[in-house]
């Protein structure tokens, strides 16, 4: 099965493509490298540097003839959505679209999608499960959720396969030490710049941590499952901040600096994610715990910053 990844060079794109090729398929990228590396792709994969925007897109479909896309490519700034919404609009909306009339008249099969836990806005109830009311708070938020609006139009129109995931807080390597979501990365580029970790209000507000690896078996997983699926793809698991710097640091064997700043006006102070549907669904789980991911995650930046 030939499978286009859109953002593919990316923190979580490239690791999807590397299960892909592990698993026997042919992937095919497109990313415009605005976030993503092309260090983190291999030679054998057919790529290609465009916005998800370009009208190019359409020859890449041409061209490759992929039997099924995996979405990954966006804005996923928060405070840049907030900042400029006609630019987030128009990749994370517009984009998304041209890929879906490249599925549409090129015979594509099925799309996964990548959302986001932004489109529950601050949660009524938790864990959050799929059936929690969706009410984004940010430009983002709306964004991430429009187009699963259009997966399902398309799928009742065209016939096109759709699974959407609705992602936790991802970490792990390659991932790039800025945005709302990358508390692990900045975390990790601190310590080693030997920096306090600022902790902003009490670090009582949690979050459901995964690793990427997971996230990518999910992906891969979704190609042949779950079809018309909405699913939470997280651990299931509260962790605070306190806790996360806990887990630092035993992961260290030392006592980390710490520096406090107010709470950030805004935050949701607690989020978590009830995952059964993924894990059933899927046949899936995540395979990765937080000591092990945050070990193997500093480890990968430790010796990127001795080369």
């Amino acid at each position: 099965m030939k499978v286009l990844v859109t953002g593919g060079a990316g923190f979580i794109g490239s690791h999807i493509v590397d299960q892909l090729l592990a698993g026997g398929y042919r992937p095919v990228v497109v990313d415009n490298l605005s976030t993503g590396s092309e260090n983190y792709l291999r030679s054998e994969v057919p790529f290609y540097r465009m916005n998800i925007q370009d009208e190019r897109l359409s020859e890449v479909f041409r061209a490759e003839r992929p039997d099924a896309v995996i979405h990954q490519a966006g804005q996923s700034s928060v405070s840049l959505s907030i900042e400029n919404p006609a630019g987030d609009a128009e990749t994370n909306i517009l984009g998304t679209i041209r890929l879906l009339e490249g599925c549409r008249r090129y015979g594509v099969k099925k799309l996964v999608y990548a959302s986001s836990a932004a489109v529950y806005g601050n949660p009524q109830y938790l864990p959050i499960d799929e059936k929690h009311p969706v009410s984004p708070l940010s430009p983002y938020g709306i964004s991430k959720y429009t187009p699963e609006t259009y997966l399902q139009a398309y799928r009742d129109l065209y016939g096109l396969s759709y699974t959407v995931f609705r992602y936790a807080n991802v970490y792990g390597v390659r991932q790039v030490p800025h945005g709302e979501g990358a508390v692990i990365s900045i975390f990790i580029d601190k310590l080693l710049r030997g920096e306090p970790l600022t902790i902003f209000g009490d670090g009582e507000q949690t979050r459901d941590y995964i690793y990427v690896e997971d996230i990518a078996s999910a992906n891969v997983a979704a190609l042949e499952k779950a079809d018309g699926e909405t699913l939470n793809i997280g651990t299931g698991i509260s962790t605070s901040i306190n806790e996360l710097i806990r887990v630092f640091e035993k992961t260290l064997g030392r006592k980390i600096d710490r520096a406090h700043g107010a709470e950030r006006p805004g935050d949701i102070k607690y989020s978590y994610f009830d995952n059964t549907r993924a894990l059933r669904l899927l046949d899936w789980a995540p395979k990765t715990d937080l000591e092990s991911g945050l070990k193997r995650t500093f480890e990968y930046y430790s010796q990127a910053c001795m080369q």
